[in-house]
């Protein structure tokens, strides 16, 4: 499945460092959702939505939206840094300040 959400000009009208999220200069937000009933392990779906996201990726701002992701392993880091771009070193001094032993770390982690 895939599903495009139009970004309207009231979130690209607000400035990038005025909230966490950094994805303003975006007309679209593109998920696609691969599901399956069969009882297997799903590769095909999600080599699926994988590739249809590289087709995608170069015509997009290169910056995923944090609500879609799902269990990317060793990648989860980088694509948490790019989807909030130049407000990300700004999250993570202030999750320093707040929450130093990372407690609240089981959602797309900005690491103290």
């Amino acid at each position: 499945m895939v599903v495009a959400e139009h970004v309207g000009a009231a979130v690209r009208g607000v400035p990038v460092d005025a909230t966490a999220f950094a994805g303003r200069d975006a007309a679209y937000i593109v998920n696609f959702m691969a599901t399956w009933r069969e009882r297997t392990d799903g590769r095909e779906h999600v080599r699926w939505a994988r590739e249809a996201w590289d087709r995608l990726a170069p015509h997009s701002t290169g910056a995923p939206y944090l609500n879609f992701l799902g269990e990317e392993g060793g990648g989860a880091r980088e694509l948490v840094r790019r989807a909030f771009g130049p407000n990300y070193d700004r999250l993570v001094a202030l999750k320093r300040e707040v929450d130093p032993d990372n407690v609240f770390r089981l959602n797309q982690n900005v690491a103290p």
